[in-house]
């Protein structure tokens, strides 16, 4: 049984997940982040799957329905969409990684499981599980931590793996400052399931400080799976940024066209791209259902976008049915779903400030969904308009932001 671990709230992403869990952001021009982890289930013959979800569901529960698109709507196991609940003795809301297993626990007991596959349901990447179970069973391990190769200035992001010679873990350290370990913890977990159950008793809350480091410090056989592929955990604006543009390399490192391991996802009845004469695509994707008259440069376009005649688009991520009027211009932003920029509006120029609040933008615009840019106006970098937001300004400035509209003056 594979359980996606989907609840997270994903703050480090701003407004693309205020409404929405990081699991089901759009990525790619036709996918959502959560497509990799199911695919991966899917070709990997894994017929179980839990997806543990908690922060802003809607949109992922309709994405992922009854898991027809990944071959996982069946009678016995297929997807299940597991969430808290209330009873009167149970609390309900997940606590953290551990707790939301501990209190899916009697699905597993239903399923009479012997190995339990947990997962990120935020990460980009392509594996075949297959390998790394074999890898656990052939050393009879009690749990088996996939690992990848880092490079330490990433210190802060990851867990880190302190490995023996026989790939044995001796040491798990948690986002360090420094580091000179090599291999960082991927996210994903194979564990004997009468292990895991024995940890559940203590009523853990946090999966690696409250699971794995216990076990690694009683000694237990917790081993390092290498894997050496693309991967990418795509929670911070940056890291979605970039994973989005790497796809539009000659020889990128995630491929999206490989037949052997397609990238399976709820497909848009959209008709195809219209390029207008006078357009001027260069080292782009563009999804179906797009009508493309301006320039469109080293950008990501989802279903459904519109580049009017003299607009043009560079180094962007514009998700679905956003509309770029004529003469607009934008440059190193991400356009969530709806948003409309004005006529002869500039998006993302200007001077970035020097201000450690913004570091996390990266240097980049961020417009919310359903968010409007007026005819003319001018958006500097790390600016972010929120949800819904509809700023009346002709100069908007950098580091800037706009507040989401409040509930009852839109869909949620």
């Amino acid at each position: 049984m594979a359980l996606v671990l989907s609840g997270g709230g994903g703050e480090r992403l701003g407004v693309l997940s205020a409404e929405r869990a990081v699991s089901a952001v759009p990525f790619g021009g036709k996918y959502r982040i959560i497509d990799f982890v199911l695919s991966n289930c899917c070709h990997s013959g894994i017929e179980s799957v839990g997806v543990l979800t908690q922060h802003a569901p809607t949109s992922l529960h309709d994405h992922v329905g009854s898991g027809r698109a990944w071959d996982l709507d069946r009678r016995d196991g297929g997807v299940r969409i597991l969430q808290p609940y209330l009873t009167r003795d149970h609390a309900g809301w997940y606590r953290g990684t551990a707790d939301a297993l501990a209190q899916n626990w009697d699905i597993v007991d239903l399923d009479l499981v012997d190995r339990i596959l947990v997962l990120s349901g935020d990460h980009v990447y392509k594996m075949d599980y297959r390998s790394l179970l074999l890898a656990h069973e052939q050393r009879s391990a009690a749990v088996t931590i996939a690992v990848a190769p880092k490079g330490a200035e990433q210190s802060r992001r990851f867990g880190w793996v302190r490995l023996d010679r026989d790939f044995r873990i001796r040491g798990l350290e948690e986002k360090p400052a420094t580091t000179e370990l090599k291999h960082a913890s991927m996210g994903i977990y194979v564990f004997e399931s009468v292990v895991l159950r024995e940890m559940m008793r203590g009523h853990p809350v946090d999966l690696v400080l409250d699971v794995l480091r216990p076990l690694i410090a009683a000694g237990e056989r917790i081993y390092a799976y290498e894997f050496t592929g693309y991967w990418e955990d795509v929670g911070t604006l940056g890291t979605y940024y970039r994973a989005n543009l790497d796809l539009l390399a000659a020889e990128p490192g995630l491929r999206m066209d490989e037949p052997r391991w397609p990238i399976l996802t709820r497909d848009e009845e959209r008709p195809p791209v219209l390029v207008d004469p006078g357009a001027d695509i260069e080292s782009s994707l563009v999804a179906n259902g797009c009508r493309v008259a301006g320039r469109v440069r080293r950008s990501v376009l989802f279903p459904g976008v519109r580049v009017l005649p003299g607009a043009e688009v560079v180094d962007s991520v514009v998700m679905a049915d956003t509309v770029i009027e004529s003469g607009a211009r934008v440059r190193g932003a991400i356009l969530d779903k709806y948003a409309r920029i004005g006529r002869d509006a500039r998006v993302g120029f200007g001077e970035p400030l020097d201000r450690r609040d913004l570091d996390w933008l990266e240097g980049l615009t961020l417009i919310g969904k359903d968010a409007i840019v007026p005819d003319g106006a001018s958006i500097g970098p790390q600016v972010v308009l929120g949800v819904g937001s509809h700023p009346h300004e002709t100069e908007v400035p950098p580091g800037t932001r706009t507040p989401d509209r409040l509930p009852h003056e839109g869909l949620v």
